[in-house]
């Protein structure tokens, strides 16, 4: 160990030894960004700075788990990246089914996709389909895979969800419009029965949501975090729990 890894060994200690673990958030949200950044500044291409980002999703989960955190929310891929190019699509695809399957492997995690499963191909979503049922067992934090991932689409399936439910019931479209409410669009998202994510954590440095989890996160703390994904350290999570349990969460009064 060298003296740079002592100094932040003693520096994580120093942080984690002040968070307030009443504080701790209950679902956390994760927007793992600048994979290839970090590959080109490291001289890699963009395939590894994927692999590179899907190897530190088991730290992040090895941190959440020495904390009272129940959900974390991993957003892996968006609606907008089947706009790359094929050549770093399908080995991305392929990244995200080998880490699905790790995660559910590991036994401490429940599995659960979140996104459109009809966007992807058959083999990742069977991938995901079988994650899902092998954990489904599993007491351990919810673990949810934002593959294929849009949040205009999320309230458009569960409006489309919600209508085809009370269709099926013969509900009238008067009759629906008197009982629609917030509560029962929430009932239809993808993650329905969870809590909505407390804090939300992007890396790389940029400044917005993107589209991640539009209705949920109506009252989430956000933390920006300047270091890419594949260089988010332990450190770097203390800091983000240390900041969300500063903040004073009024929601609105």
């Amino acid at each position: 160990m060298n003296l740079r890894d002592l100094v932040y060994g003693l520096y994580a200690r120093r942080v984690e030894g002040r968070l307030d673990h009443d504080q701790v958030p209950k679902h956390i949200g994760v927007i793992l960004d600048g994979n290839r950044r970090w590959a080109k500044a490291s001289g890699g291409s963009a395939v590894q700075g994927h692999q590179a980002g899907a190897d530190k999703i088991s730290e992040l989960l090895g941190w959440c788990s020495e904390t009272d955190v129940e959900v974390v929310t991993l957003w892996l891929l968006s609606t907008d990246n089947f706009d790359r190019p094929e050549g770093e699509l399908i080995p991305l695809l392929g990244i995200i089914e080998n880490t699905v399957r790790q995660l559910a492997s590991d036994g401490r995690w429940r599995v659960h996709h979140v996104g459109t499963l009809d966007l992807l191909p058959s083999r990742t979503q069977t991938v995901l389909k079988e994650a899902e049922e092998a954990t489904a067992g599993v007491d351990g934090i919810i673990v949810n895979v934002a593959v294929g991932y849009g949040g205009r689409q999320e309230i458009a399936d569960a409006v489309r969800s919600l209508l085809l439910e009370h269709s099926s019931r013969g509900t009238t479209f008067e009759e629906l419009a008197e009982i629609v409410s917030t509560d029962l669009i929430s009932e239809h998202l993808y993650t329905r029965g969870q809590p909505d994510p407390d804090l939300v954590i992007r890396t790389s440095g940029e400044q917005r949501l993107s589209g991640f989890m539009l209705w949920q996160s109506a009252h989430s703390e956000y933390y920006f975090c300047e270091v890419f994904w594949p260089a988010f350290r332990k450190v770097d999570f203390l800091r983000a729990l240390r900041d969300y349990a500063a903040r004073h969460r009024r929601y609105g009064a």
